[in-house]
């Protein structure tokens, strides 16, 4: 009986994580214009229809368990509403994953507590951010998007950048909230802060809801440089 209710418990979180991948699948593509597909996921462990760590791929080595593109590739990562809808419902608990670049965001990250210090440091110098994305091993800031030219001048611009800092742009991908991954819960440690447009319709004002607001790549990779350099052991506390 006890394994009944068990079971019956974890379908109905099945059913309302599945619920909220679709409902913020579908507030990427259609409301921010972010181009969104499901990750591989992970794999059913032991029979029971629990969660395991181990990646759905076919690679038993894979180094991002469930956090990456599988079936179907990068290349397909839409806007497109009943896309979106149809791989939810098909798989309700996939990750969902942003591809960067182009028109959508970019982002750059840091192992999670490198991530967690420099965001500090940045709020202390006053640095406005955008959404940034958290799991239990890195945290993700996004920024708006740059072209591979652009980030090519900003680092050779740069005496020193972090180790540990990577870059996801053109032809890259992102995790999002509320995704379940190998290394555990993916979230928000600063929300989407949500921009709203005024416009007239018909004699009267209309309030839309934009993307949110994303900082320049070079605002913020300047601030994490500074942070870096700023820190009392001249920086390694940023470096991995």
């Amino acid at each position: 009986m006890r394994e009944i209710l068990g079971r019956r418990r974890r379908l109905r979180l099945g059913r309302r994580g599945g619920t909220a991948r679709l409902d913020a699948a579908l507030t990427c593509a259609t409301a921010w214009q972010w181009p969104v597909l499901p990750g591989v996921g992970l794999q059913a462990a032991g029979g029971r229809g629990e969660r395991g760590r181990g990646c759905a791929c076919p690679d038993p080595e894979c180094a991002v368990p469930g956090a990456h593109p599988f079936d179907p590739g990068l290349l397909a990562a839409t806007t497109d509403a009943r896309m979106v809808r149809w791989w939810w419902t098909n798989r309700p608990t996939a990750p969902l994953l942003l591809a960067t670049g182009g028109r959508a965001p970019c982002a750059l990250s840091l192992p999670a507590v490198a991530g967690a210090r420099a965001l500090a440091e940045l709020d202390r110098m006053g640095m406005r951010l955008g959404p940034v994305v958290a799991t239990p091993t890195r945290w993700s800031l996004l920024v708006a998007p740059y072209t591979l030219e652009r980030l090519g001048e900003l680092l050779h611009a740069q005496d020193w950048v972090p180790s540990s800092l990577r870059f996801h742009g053109e032809g890259g991908y992102l995790v999002l909230p509320p995704s379940e991954i190998g290394t555990g819960q993916v979230r928000w440690e600063r929300a989407p802060e949500r921009v709203s447009r005024q416009g007239s319709g018909g004699g009267a004002q209309v309030r839309a809801v934009a993307s949110p607001w994303l900082p320049d790549v070079r605002a913020l990779l300047d601030a994490l440089v500074e942070a870096s350099n700023s820190a009392p052991d001249g920086g390694s506390r940023l470096a991995y």
